[in-house]
């Protein structure tokens, strides 16, 4: 009876541990795998050290921002969770780069950092297909060349058929503080060990890399008056397109001041203990969020440099210094604090730090995100080589997607270039790699007018129906959103203003008057003009498009606005796809091409492009390269 018990309870354990795929990792990255995943039907383990700290937002308490918000809006078409949790944690908004064309307005979010992760737990516990553990894993399952689960510390086997790694910065995770350092994945959580060393006698070849996080200080210690007010939108929108949330009827107010040479004198009395410049840090820190020791460094001529004091949520004293991330020893950072104007008397919470973490260089990844060397097994997020929380994110939404299409046997989903940011951020990844943080910017996209922030919803919404992740709520509003806009753009095409109606308006705005009547959408396009002001300089037209939102108005004119240059990014768009339709077998051996210069051989034998367009951006892969390689191919 005793081995009958002893038996049934190995057995039952057994049938618990037994998943379609784990997750390990609980980040950004980790918390958009496991929700997409589950949310196609997959059951899904999510392994991490500490379930009170899924979501953290470890370092500023914002989402979005250039480029960064148009992937949060993309992931939210896409059905992705980041936009509904942004906007319901949020305490201010801004529509960055308004003075620029539509192109460049990127939506950011201030977020509560406590709101944001509990909201985001609360969501994953809510979906039945989400189970949790909290432990390290330390070591894959690999049985036979074929990946079969994970192993934890404590030593219990989870099986499963695909595993998607999101680490983050905690494979060997190594703080830095002045002259000390000490083991961490993050401030007061342990580094992730074990992982590292195994995939690195798998074949995979890793790196080091360096980020860092500023202190943090009280917010009753600040003077503001002395600061310069940073107020949100004054009507502000938000990242999701469904009804699920709103824009904020109410908004906390971030902060600008600024260093100055006392500031700099006394950072620089640290220089000789810090781990940046003595040479304890080996990894590549993010080049376009440099630590403040680092501007001070590289831009010797400046005298001050921003600062943005960013409030931590609804209810908390707790103070974001941003601009002031540092390593340097903790007298120091103190003391230097207390010489920018507005934190004369500042209490400080904690120290910032940098960290160094190991990385995986991403050419060794397919466009799904599954490692090249073992099946069924996903990277996503840092370990990556990416930085920040929407890059994260997104590539742990299409590595779920991926590993559930993958382990049912159905055809991989995968973004291109003109499609979206996050196909670029992956074709750029697996192609090009990275030896330092990769940061998404709108210039690394050739077709950004294509991908603006308003119009992600029209671009991917039907794709995430189609596999299942958007709702048929939500399709059916975008297909509204686009009669809409339809409808005021033929208004506007056949609807003629008379000059006597509007000409002494346009003068006052600075544009010449009419010396005929001339159709709407022609007037909609000077550059003075946009649409709701057109509306009520024109009675008349004010009164046909009075019934239609905002949202709709303003897609509406940006389309009108940007018409030429859509079609111009659509033909390219079209020439490029020529290239990527050619496809090359895995099989080709391309030391037989002797015409290919020696650095594209090597490289295009390691990377192992699928089309000649993937070819193309393969650093070290010439345009003649390129010639080459297509004659062969068509021969």
């Amino acid at each position: 009876m005793r081995i009958f018990v002893l038996q049934n309870l190995k057995e039952n354990m057994t049938m618990q541990n037994q998943y379609d795929i784990i997750v390990v990792g609980g980040g950004h990255a980790g918390c958009e795998a496991a929700h997409a995943a589950a949310q196609l039907g997959s059951k899904v383990l999510l392994i991490t050290m500490d379930m009170n700290k899924i979501a953290q937002m470890s370092c500023n308490p914002a989402m979005g921002g250039v480029a960064k918000g148009q992937i949060v809006r993309e992931i939210d078409a896409m059905g992705g969770l980041s936009g509904i949790v942004s906007d319901k944690s949020m305490i201010q908004f801004r529509m960055l780069n308004r003075s620029k064309g539509a192109a460049m307005w990127s939506p950011r979010c201030q977020s509560d950092r406590m709101q944001f992760a509990e909201i985001w737990r609360l969501a994953l516990e809510k979906n039945p297909n989400v189970d949790f553990w909290q432990e390290m894993a330390t070591e894959l399952i690999v049985e036979k060349g074929m990946l079969k689960g994970v192993r934890t510390q404590l030593g219990v086997e989870f099986r499963a058929k695909a595993v998607i790694l999101t680490n983050g910065t905690f494979l060997n995770g190594l703080i830095h503080i002045g002259e000390k350092n000490f083991g961490g994945g993050r401030a007061a959580d342990r580094a992730s060990v074990g992982l590292t060393a195994q995939l690195q006698a798998l074949g995979f070849e890793s790196g080091r890399m360096k980020t860092g996080t500023p202190p943090r200080v009280d917010g009753r210690t600040l003077d503001y008056s002395r600061m310069e007010e940073q107020e949100g939108d004054e009507n502000p929108s938000k990242f999701s397109y469904s009804d699920e949330t709103q824009a904020p009827k109410k908004q906390r107010s971030c902060f600008i001041t600024y260093t100055n040479p006392k500031v700099h004198d006394t950072l620089k009395t640290g220089f000789d203990r810090s781990p940046m410049f003595n040479g304890r840090i080996q990894g590549l820190g993010p080049r376009y969020c440099p630590s403040i020791e680092d501007k001070i460094e590289r831009f010797a001529e400046r005298d001050r440099h921003q600062i943005f004091v960013e409030p931590e949520g609804w209810n908390t004293v707790e103070v974001y210094v941003n601009g002031f991330s540092t390593s340097l020893p903790m007298d120091v950072q103190y003391e230097a604090l207390r010489q920018i104007v507005g934190f004369e008397n500042a209490k400080m919470f904690r120290p910032g730090y940098a960290i160094e973490y190991d990385y995986f260089p991403p050419t060794q990844l397919r466009e799904t995100l599954e490692t090249k060397r073992i099946e069924n097994l996903y990277f996503a997020g840092q370990i990556n080589g990416t930085t920040g929380y929407e890059e994260a994110a997104c590539q742990g939404l299409m590595a779920g997607i991926n590993a559930h299409l993958k382990i049912r046997g159905e055809a991989a989903f995968t973004l291109d270039r003109s499609e979206a940011y996050i196909g670029v951020l992956i074709d750029d990844l697996i192609h090009k790699g990275t030896d330092e943080p990769y940061r998404m910017f709108t210039s690394r996209a050739e077709y950004r007018i294509l991908l603006r922030q308003d119009n992600a919803d029209e671009r991917l919404t039907a794709k995430a129906h189609k596999l299942g992740l958007a709702s048929d709520k939500r399709l059916e509003r975008v297909k509204q959103k686009q009669q809409d806009v339809n409808a005021i753009r033929k208004i506007l095409a056949e609807k003629s203003i008379a000059p006597e109606e509007i000409n002494a308006a346009l003068e006052a705005l600075g544009t010449s008057g009419l010396k005929q009547k001339i159709k709407a959408q022609d007037i909609l396009r000077r550059p003075q003009i946009d649409l709701p002001t057109f509306c009520k300089i024109s009675p008349t037209l004010g009164n046909l498009l009075k019934n239609y939102d905002e949202e709709v108005l303003e897609q509406a004119e940006i389309q009108t606005k940007y018409e030429a240059y859509v079609e111009k990014e659509k033909l390219m768009v079209e020439k490029m796809q020529r290239m990527e339709n050619l496809k090359i077998k895995d099989t080709l051996s391309y030391d037989e091409i002797k015409a290919l210069s020696a650095e594209a051989r090597i490289k295009l034998s390691k990377i192992r492009p699928q089309t000649l367009g993937q070819a193309s951006r393969i650093s070290g892969v010439s345009p003649a390269d390129v010639s080459i390689l297509m004659i062969y191919l068509e021969k």
